[in-house]
């Protein structure tokens, strides 16, 4: 990808904000990426039908924390490591998913 970036920021609680080297800048919510996270297990659960519910799920306090970004790691130059606050770790964001995610921010 030719496009790569050039500034990460929090920009509020629950957001972070990439700059890219052609001047577009994405907004993304911590949830977003979470829910977008590219590893096997969560692209499984993804596409998996859902199980019937009969009982309440029981959460961790983890689970019930509001999410953050713990660490973030650039991987080569082809990606990011992200990881959140829930103790998921193994999604390796490409360039090209991150710029396929999130909101362009005015």
């Amino acid at each position: 990808m030719d496009v790569q970036p050039t500034e990460l920021k929090r920009v509020e609680e629950g957001r972070l904000q990439i700059e890219w080297s052609d001047g577009q800048r994405r907004e993304y919510t911590f949830r977003e990426l979470r829910d977008g996270c590219p590893c096997a297990s969560c692209t499984e659960k993804r596409h998996a039908p859902p199980e019937p519910s009969t009982e309440l799920p029981i959460l961790s306090a983890a689970e019930t924390a509001p999410l953050r970004i713990a660490r973030m790691e650039a991987m080569g130059h082809y990606a990011y490591s992200i990881h959140f606050s829930d103790g998921h770790d193994t999604g390796i964001y490409t360039l090209e998913h991150l710029r396929a995610l999130g909101c362009v921010a005015e």
